[in-house]
């Protein structure tokens, strides 16, 4: 079963699909999704320095 889910509120929505062209509403979309990906890089970013973090042996362990 699949269903059509909209990224757009009603009032964004009618207003774009009155205009002619529909460059517009792909520029909304495009901006949903972009701001929807930054925060998974950022996350993933966070959590690669942390995991690199642990992965370093300190140098006086490396001594003993």
């Amino acid at each position: 079963m699949v269903t059509s889910i909209e990224a757009q509120c009603a009032m964004c929505r009618a207003v774009l699909e009155s205009e002619e062209g529909q460059q517009t509403a792909k520029g909304v979309n495009n901006g949903i999704v972009y701001l929807m990906v930054i925060p998974y890089i950022l996350i993933g970013l966070v959590g690669y320095l942390i995991y690199r973090n642990f992965k370093k042996t300190p140098i006086d362990k490396m001594k003993k």
